[in-house]
């Protein structure tokens, strides 16, 4: 049965079938080849999506769209060139330090690009950056909408594996800089060595001005992260409030929401939940049909046989997980995958919040890679560039985010010293 589901699900992906559809037919085939009651499906279905946690999903969603329909990112983008610009490269830097701010609500790669892109790449080839150069930069600088917290695919393993949530959050912080950081210095060596951006600084707002405009934007991210380290509330009560918040300063200060425009950000949120949730609940059933065929305990000994020591695991997974990355989706990568692995990572003695970080960090390089990249085809989109015109620009930040992941992987405190 095992066997037959997952040769038909990798089949399925190879015919370009969604992927939750793809894991959904594969698990009815091995329902039907093991004769098992078909009512299963909904009591699977239902068990895997009865976890509080998973409310959290469409209140960061929305309060990611909600943010850039209120025209938050452009007060965050006078604030990060308000630090930086004044500086060779500064405008390319403000990019990443923007995406760095917003992902801290927003918990959304993709959401991030559109946002930040929208404003920062037309910028960026005003100012004499190659315009390839900028949809990767701004690529690549998104996916720290779910490395540093909230984050969706932090979420999703949370409740994939029972792994505490809040500390998951709080590892995510020091990685997410620890990549911001090295964005930056690329990006600062980038713009020396080609003599570009040396005009970043024309046009800039002071700090004071830009801080007074952002404030209550900055003000987001403290209060939610805030009162989820402080004990205040859950990430699930959190990301309520920060659809509070959005809508309160949206409607009432910037005055910048109508009708209109929450219905929009209401539907694409409707939207986008839908597709997570329906993921979830497929992916919950075919967990449920390799746990009952004793698929975990055998992968387990596997990989117990082929690596010899946690070292060898580590580089064994991150490498299986990128190759895997460029090919499916970071959400099923997940909530496929997590369950499985997890296990096997703790009895190598890794400790689960710090693999959990390493697998949010690998699967987000998916993210940038063809030929399934998300946030690469997000910045052609706002760029209108082909992706084959980035290809070229996007290695170097690749290899620095792929540098980064080593660094994390084998390093745990930077991971674990918060928590």
């Amino acid at each position: 049965m095992s066997q037959l589901m997952i040769v038909s699900m990798l089949v399925f992906f190879l015919l370009t079938v969604p992927v939750a559809i793809s894991i959904g037919l594969a698990s009815f085939l091995g329902i039907q080849v093991a004769g098992i009651n078909w009512l299963v499906i909904a009591q699977q279905f239902y068990a895997a999506l009865d976890k509080f946690p998973l409310a959290a999903i469409p209140f960061f969603i929305l309060a990611g769209n909600l943010m850039q329909a209120a025209g938050i990112s452009e007060r965050l983008v006078n604030f990060a060139k308000s630090l930086v610009g004044n500086m060779q490269g500064g405008l390319a830097c403000s990019c990443v330090i923007t995406c760095m701010i917003f992902a801290a609500v927003a918990g959304s790669s993709v959401a991030t690009t559109f946002a930040v892109g929208s404003i920062l790449i037309p910028a960026m080839v005003k100012h004499g950056y190659p315009k390839p150069f900028a949809a990767s930069l701004q690529a690549t600088a998104a996916e720290l909408g779910v490395i540093i917290p909230p984050s969706v695919p932090m979420i999703l393993f949370a409740v994939a594996t029972q792994t505490d949530l809040v500390d998951l959050f709080i590892g995510g912080i020091l990685p997410g800089f620890l990549i911001a950081f090295a964005l930056v210095l690329y990006v600062w060596f980038y713009a020396k060595r080609h003599h570009v951006g040396l005009q970043d600084g024309h046009n800039r707002f002071n700090f004071w001005t830009a801080l007074n405009q952002a404030k209550l934007a900055l003000l987001m991210p403290v209060i939610i992260l805030g009162g989820i380290y402080g004990g205040i509330f859950t990430p699930t009560e959190a990301s309520v409030v920060a659809v509070a918040y959005a809508l309160f300063i949206g409607i009432f200060i910037y005055r910048t929401l109508n009708f209109s425009i929450l219905s929009n950000a209401f539907r694409n949120t409707v939207i986008s939940t839908a597709i997570i949730m329906f993921l979830i609940a497929n992916a919950g059933l075919f967990g449920f049909l390799l746990n009952r065929a004793g698929i975990p305990n055998q992968l387990g000994e596997w990989l117990a046989q082929v690596f010899s020591d946690k070292y060898t695991f580590l580089l064994g997974v991150n490498l299986a997980l990128f190759v895997i990355g460029m090919f499916i989706e970071t959400s099923a990568s997940i909530v496929v995958l997590a369950p499985l692995l997890l296990p096997v990572a703790v009895q190598f003695g890794i400790n689960p919040v710090h693999f959990g970080i390493i697998m949010v960090v690998n699967l987000a390089l998916g993210m940038i890679t063809p030929p399934f990249g998300v946030n690469l085809f997000a910045a052609c989109t706002v760029a209108k560039l082909s992706v084959d015109k980035i290809l070229k620009p996007l290695l170097p930040f690749v290899l620095v985010s792929f540098i980064c992941l080593l660094i994390i992987t084998y390093i745990p405190s930077i991971t674990l010293a918060l928590i």
